[in-house]
Parts: C-alpha cells; structure tokens; sequence
C-alpha cells in the first residue's frame, strides 16, 4: 500500500544527523527546556520573521497558552472556522470563552472573511483563522476586521509551518501564531511538541509563564498586566529560591523537551526544500490526473501552498476510497465532521446547514499520498488509480 504520509522515509533520509542530535541530548542530562530549546525558539522566530518564540509541549497547549497570555477567558467570545481539527475549538473552551464559528471559502477552504464581520459581538475578543491543508487564510483582510473590532488575530499554523502569504510566512501575520509539530507535519518531531510565535512582548512573556506553572518574573509581570496593576520587578524578592517556586498564575507543564528541540533543529534547514517538493508533487497530480469526478485544490493567487495534505472533492467518498484502497493506494479524510457539529459543541446551539461550505468538504473531502519521499513511481500508481476510477 502507498500510504497518505510516511515519517519513516524522512527519518532514514537523516538518520546520523538525527541520531547524533539525540544522543548529544541523552549524554548531556539536559531534558527539559535549556539551550537546545532556546536555540530552535530564535531558529523558528528567525525562520518565520518574527521576534519571539515559545516552545510548548503540543500545538493544542499552543493555542490554549497563546488565548491566556491575550487574557483571553470566561465570558469572552472567539470566532475560528467551522472545518478544522478539534483542537481550534476545543482550546477556545478550554479557556472559558465560547468558540464561535463561520464557514470557509469554496474552493481554498479556508476561513471567509465576507462572513467574519456577522460574527462578532461586543464579547468578541479574538479571531482564529486556520491555515487549514497548508494553505494561509486570507490574512490581510481577516486582520483588518479583526483590528477593527478591537480583536487580536491568532493564526491556528499547525498544516502550514512554511507556508508563504503574499511573500510573507505564516507565524509572521497574526498577533501571535501557533503550530503543531506532530510527526506527520511538514516540520515534525519525534513526538508531541509545538510552538508559539509572536512579535508582542507581553504575549511572549505571558506565553512563557503560562507553559512553567505561572511562576517566576514572567508570571508576576503576566499577572500584573492581566489585572490592571503596575509591575516594579525591584520589588520581587524570591528569597534566594528558585523562582519556579512562586506562581502567579495557574498556568501548565507545557514544556518543549531539549530531545525535540534537537530533531527539529536537525530538520528547519531542510523544510523548505521538502516543502518545494510538495509542491511538485502536487503540480504533477494537478496536471495529470484528468478525471471529471475529482474536484482538485485550488491555490489562492496570494498563497505559497505547502499542501501538508493534497486534498479533493468526490462525490462517493465512500466508493472512491474502497476502490484507491483495492489499487494499493491509501486515502485519509481532514476532517469528517465539523466543528457546530461536533457532539461536545452541541450546547452551542447550531444546527445542520449553518455552514454549508463546510459541511459539504467534510462529507466530500478526501486526501490521496503527499509526502516529499513519494518515488515518481509511486506518484505515477496514484494518478492511474485516481484517474481510473468511474462512479
């Protein structure tokens, strides 16, 4: 079978450098944070063009951390898109606020900013735009309405780490940024890690409380700040303790370990050039497969896609996968349903047919093999079973 994604080819591509880098790691005693971390935070700020970094333990603690550094809780409302992975949503209530959605684009499935401005309420604080299947969202004009509303713009980067926006990276377009290293990401570690980007100060300095349990300066600062209060740092005295003793906070163990860090270090230097050949890849599906049943991506014209998944439109998603899966090529679905209709959101009150565009990606959508590592052959064995294919 020609799998969806493979993180095996990737790891045997680099596997002294990313053994070495492990081992370095495991010698030094060094696990949790330190300068491995450190360094891979300003590699990734630097990559992505902005001034901050804040290593988290997964992408979904990225989202939940950036919302609390924003003062972002109970009572406050965030409007992210209906079609993307729980974990937008769920952080939202995580935090206290209600998730409030809006459907996407036709076409490039992304949030629709002509649907943004109905959404918001005087209890709007924040908007979430997903950067779903590696392609950016409209950022400009979500920003500009954002703004407008006194909202701030956290962009949900966890398909799209290198992705390009009107020249400009993702990471660099919201007020703060956040990102998934998951192994099958186009930047992924060797488990569970993520990472949060910004160019606000304060934020960065919340973010970095927040994932240490509220403690140390940075949580006397965050706390000050969140409540309105003048912050002397002359005045804070740990009484020769560590500060990780005084929490300000009730904040998270949300720490990037120095054995990720490491691999993710190993594998920046390469991620643009995986992420062209994405995009090869997805240029020779677009020219070749010809079938009139498959409905293929679309890439705004502002947009450097990235296409962490290369996905499609087909009627009988059902049949279409039995009969890939009979030719030896799997299919994934991203995702099947969608956020308002979601049993854990179900207290919020929508219904079926709010959100049209989304609802009919996750009954149609379907996504064949993306991955630098396909062999031509391969590639070749996708097409003819997609293009082959007559229900």
């Amino acid at each position: 079978m020609i799998p969806v994604m493979n993180v095996q080819r990737q790891y045997a591509s680099l596997q002294d450098e990313l053994d070495k880098a492990a081992l370095e790691v495991l010698h030094s005693g060094g696990y949790i944070l330190g300068p491995k971390v450190a360094d891979f935070e300003k590699q990734f700020a630097d990559y992505c063009g902005a001034k901050y970094s804040v290593g988290v333990g997964n992408g979904t603690d990225a989202l939940v951390i950036a919302l609390l550094a924003a003062g972002i809780g109970q009572g406050d409302e965030v409007i992210t898109t209906a079609m993307t992975f729980v974990s937008t949503a769920e952080a939202i209530a995580q935090v206290g606020a209600t998730p409030v959605f809006v459907d996407i684009q036709p076409e490039v499935y992304t949030m629709d900013p002509s649907k943004l401005e109905a959404a918001f309420t005087d209890k709007t604080k924040a908007v979430i735009p997903v950067h779903i299947y590696g392609q950016a969202a409209d950022m400009d004009e979500i920003c500009r309405i954002a703004h407008a509303h006194n909202a701030i713009v956290i962009e949900d980067c966890a398909q799209a780490a290198g992705a390009k926006y009107k020249g400009r990276r993702t990471c660099s377009l919201g007020d703060m940024a956040c990102v998934s290293f998951f192994p099958t990401k186009n930047l992924g570690a060797a488990g569970d890690a993520g990472i949060i980007v910004t160019n606000n100060e304060d934020f960065y300095k919340g973010c970095l409380a927040y994932r240490v349990h509220g403690s140390g300066i940075n949580g006397a600062y965050t706390y000050a700040r969140l409540n309105n209060q003048e912050f002397d740092e002359s005045k804070i005295d740990f009484h020769g303790n560590l500060p990780k003793y005084y929490n300000y906070l009730v904040g998270f163990n949300s720490r990037l370990d120095a054995l990720q860090a490491a691999m993710l270090s190993v594998k920046l230097p390469h991620l643009d050039s995986w992420n062209e050949r994405r995009r090869q890849i997805a240029a020779i599906y677009n020219d070749k497969i010809t079938n009139a049943k498959i409905t293929k991506p679309v890439v705004a014209d502002y947009n450097e896609h990235i296409f962490y998944v290369y996905p499609l439109r087909v009627e009988d998603r059902a049949a279409f996968r039995a009969f890939l899966e009979e030719r030896g090529v799997t299919t994934g679905v991203y995702f099947p349903v969608p956020m308002h209709e979601q049993a854990c959101f179900a207290g919020l009150g929508y219904k079926h047919g709010d959100f049209p565009v989304a609802e009919d990606l996750a009954e149609h959508g379907v996504t064949i093999p993306m991955f630098p590592e396909l062999t031509d052959e391969e590639i070749q064995t996708v097409i003819d079973a997609v293009n082959a294919y007559a229900n």
